[in-house]
């Protein structure tokens, strides 16, 4: 139904299929007219518009400065008109060094920085075409690309560039269409042409043979790329993420002896300024501790921001903090969409490149043509030009006799074959022509023209010699352009096992009573006979001594476990490692413990998490509990219920036992207990335990082992260096919860008792007093006595006292006390 009104007709439409027909127009005016690049200039149309601006004002390099302004008004009437602001921001990323990775635009002012700051008004600016850009637009007068009407067909644009090297991964595009996207990211120009021009030579190239010349994306901001799955998956889909990684170092403060973060190149993209202020907010919230000074000394010369350090501080544990939690590390995902043919394709590194090749080969091969074309053209008009000089005097005799100019043409080629073109060029010929250095010139011209169309019909006749052409061209434009790549491709850490990296090895572990913690090369200790005075193993604070020492491996768990009762878990690895002599890092540090809340009390090793094993603890009290290994398995950072403690108690020991094993545990007053490991019922990780050892009120246990094997000796240890050996077989097997027998005479001498070991005559004993000193001395050196003996001197104290004993123990006898190799398979 129709009806008029103001003599026009009204069409009755249905709301909701005209909205999805104009809609399905504008979004594919979208897609093909404004947001995704062609595949083969790189360009999206208001990029193609502002060069081909800049071409038609002949703001070419080798020009002076020109008034942005001028560019983009040109710009807006004739092709794009879109608004001047779009069209000065796109001229704005053109030219900034930190956006594109080889500007295309030469600007002259300020053009905006990587800290956000906008570039100032176009009526300030100046900008003329880069030297790159020309290449962009070469040969694009010789018939090279199709021509289309402006908007309002009063001009002819250019519907694509000619582009003569791969723009669209050397510059990378981004973009957002109505239900699709694209993001290339930027590309070294060397690797991109060597990877072209092996394409060309071997079309059936794979994409991994591709990346032995393309690496991967090359920012124009340097920084670091940590792997490549994501780039291959790019390569081979068109779709794939990656992360970058800022370059970072750290360094060495000399006069204060801090540390300090050096960032130098930050990810693509990222706001320096707002990076800046994000780390600063993280310190004010205290979700980064740590941090004593944060500075931006960028200028010029290039990017510097500086994070100073506290001294008690893992400057790499902070590092991984701001890669957490920071633009320090972002991740970048490819969406290699662009337009072929004028529709949206995603595409391969492969099918990119060839689509640039195929556009190349067209556009060689019209560039051949019209040479030829135009070589033609004047070798038919020298031609001519010869047959009129060998007929000189008939030709001016002809010429005067004829009635005017068109009698006079007709009758040139009537009489000498000519055409008409030949018989204009004959009738417009001055007399200079007709000298005799003259004729020689055009003999010569002549001459050149004829190889000159020769070559030419030889490329047209020949696929060879125009991929030839191409790969000529493209290793001009490298030597040119081509530079070093700026981003460092990775291994990405987050990714693979950090032992990958580390090397499985002895270590010592030692945390002192205030919460210090470090770890030291077994080798750095040196073996010393019985007696010795030992060597400084750590700097302490006057009221501070060593609480917990042991051995481990560099890949082996590490479980703490606090007066709390619970337990938290880190890598040996993980822990910083320091000199004999230095104090270590607060452990609060890698923890996160409340050191006002909570102190570690025991620590163990461990190699895997194995069902035969179960984690078997003692406490101050002498209650003992039994729990499955496994249990404790997880990395919650906040720490797991290990055990329930009552009022006052404290866990002495931890340790890992089998059914069969026997359990020896010992008090401060020298009596002792051994019972079987079956008497202990296997109980839940938060349950309290049973009673282990009956204790009077003024003693409690101060040490727990576990037999293994028969043929073993408990070695005692008192806190004035006196010490024993005795067989196992000495302590009779009693029931759980007994009141024990003597483990070890003592007296003023002596001392109490402060720990106990099982050990073989091959083993190896760590002994450190509270004032840090170690010594490490061969067991076979203490003397074997019975049960109820006092002793030998194995360390002189002076005025201190012995405070803990570790046993060194061969790497064979680790996997075998912990968990052995056929088990852990």
């Amino acid at each position: 139904m129709s009806m008029e009104m103001q003599g026009g007709k009204v069409l009755p439409i249905e709301i909701s299929g005209e909205l999805k027909k104009s809609f399905i127009d504008y979004s594919m005016s979208v897609i093909a007219s404004r947001a995704l690049p062609d595949v083969r200039d790189g360009l999206k149309p208001v990029h193609r518009r502002i060069l081909y601006t800049f071409h038609e004002l002949g703001m070419t390099p080798n020009k002076p400065y020109s008034k942005s302004a001028r560019l983009v008004g040109d710009c807006m009437g004739k092709f794009h008109p879109h608004g001047d602001s779009s069209i000065y921001d796109a001229v704005v990323r053109l030219a900034q060094d930190f956006s594109s990775r080889y500007p295309l635009v030469d600007g002259h002012g300020n053009f905006g920085s990587v800290d956000g700051d906008s570039a100032a008004a176009m009526r300030y600016t100046e900008c003329r075409m880069d030297k790159m850009a020309t290449f962009m637009l070469a040969d694009i007068d010789k018939d090279t690309v199709n021509f289309v009407p402006n908007y309002d067909e009063k001009q002819e644009e250019p519907s694509v560039l000619p582009s003569k090297f791969p723009n669209l991964l050397v510059n990378g595009s981004s973009g957002i269409a109505v239900g699709m996207a694209t993001n290339i990211p930027p590309h070294n120009l060397t690797e991109v042409i060597d990877g072209t021009i092996a394409q060309i030579d071997n079309p059936d190239i794979t994409i991994k043979e591709l990346m032995e010349y393309i690496k991967g994306p090359d920012l124009p901001t340097g920084a670091m790329i940590m792997g490549t799955e994501g780039i291959y998956q790019a390569y081979t889909t068109g779709r794939g993420i990656f992360k970058t990684r800022a370059k970072a170092h750290i360094e060495h403060m000399e006069k204060s002896g801090k540390m300090r973060i050096l960032i130098t190149e930050i990810p693509f993209m990222v706001n320096k300024a707002r990076l800046v202020e994000k780390i600063a907010e993280l310190v004010r919230e205290k979700k980064i501790e740590g941090i004593t000074d944060l500075r931006d000394e960028s200028d010029r010369s290039g990017m510097r921001i500086v994070i100073e350090l506290r001294r008690d501080v893992v400057p790499q544990i902070i590092l991984n903090q701001l890669y957490k939690h920071t633009q320090l590390e972002e991740s970048f995902g490819m969406n290699m969409l662009a337009l072929v043919d004028g529709r949206p394709k995603l595409l391969t590194l492969k099918e990119m490149i060839y689509y640039f090749i195929e556009h190349q080969r067209d556009v060689i091969t019209r560039r051949t043509r019209f040479e030829l074309n135009k070589a033609e053209a004047e070798a038919h008009i020298l031609e001519g030009l010869r047959i009129a000089l060998d007929h000189i005097d008939e030709v001016i005799q002809i010429i005067r006799t004829s009635a005017d100019e068109t009698d006079a043409k007709n009758n040139l080629m009537a009489r000498f074959g000519l055409s008409e073109k030949q018989s204009q060029a004959i009738v417009d010929m001055r007399l200079k022509r007709l000298t005799g250095l003259e004729r020689e010139k055009i003999e010569n011209q002549l001459a050149e023209l004829l190889k000159t169309i020769e070559y030419l019909r030889a490329v047209l006749a020949s696929e060879k010699m125009v991929d030839e052409i191409i790969k000529t061209e493209l290793n001009e434009i490298k030597d040119k352009f081509g530079d070093e790549r700026r981003t460092q491709i990775s291994i990405d850490v987050s990714n693979m096992q950090i032992e990958d990296l580390i090397a499985d090895e002895d270590v010592v572990i030692t945390v002192t009573h205030r919460g210090y913690i470090k770890r030291i090369p077994l080798n750095s200790y040196k073996s010393q006979r019985r007696g010795g005075k030992g060597v400084n193993g750590m700097a302490t604070r006057e009221e501070d001594f060593v609480e917990h020492l042991f051995i481990t491996s560099t890949h082996q768990y590490i479980l703490f476990f606090t007066s709390r009762g619970k337990v938290y878990r880190l890598k040996a690895h993980e822990i910083p490692e320091a000199s004999k002599t230095a104090k270590g890092i607060a452990i609060v540090n890698i923890l996160n413990i409340n050191p006002s809340e909570e102190e570690i009390t025991a620590i163990l090793a461990i190699k895997a998490y194995s069902e035969d094993f179960c984690l078997f603890t003692a406490t101050k009290h002498g209650i003992v509990k039994k729990s499955a290994l496994n249990e404790y398995d997880s990395q919650r950072k906040d720490g797991l219920i290990a055990l329930t403690l009552d009022e006052g108690d404290e866990l002495i020991g931890v340790r890992l036992t089998r059914e069969e094993d026997h359990i020896l545990m010992a008090t401060k007053n020298g009596l002792s207990i051994c019972f079987n490991c079956s008497d202990v019922r296997q109980m839940g990780r938060t349950a309290r335990g049973v009673k282990g050892i009956n204790l009077t009120e003024d003693d409690s246990v101060v040490g727990m082992d576990v037999i293994y094997e028969d043929g073993s000796e408990l070695l005692t240890m008192t806190e004035n260096g006196l010490s024993k050996r005795t067989d196992v077989s000495e302590y009779r097997v009693q029931g759980r919860g007994g009141k024990g027998i003597i483990a070890m005479k003592l007296n003023e001498k002596t001392g109490s008792l402060i720990g106990i070991k099982v050990v073989k005559p091959e083993d190896q004993l760590m002994i450190i007093t509270e004032d840090g000193i170690v010594i490490r001395q061969d067991v076979s050196g203490i003397s074997k006595q019975g049960r109820s003996a006092q002793g030998v001197m194995a360390m002189r104290t002076r005025e201190s006292r012995v405070v803990a004993i570790a046993k060194v123990v061969n790497k064979e006898d680790v996997d075998n006390e912990v968990l052995n190799e056929d088990e852990e398979e």
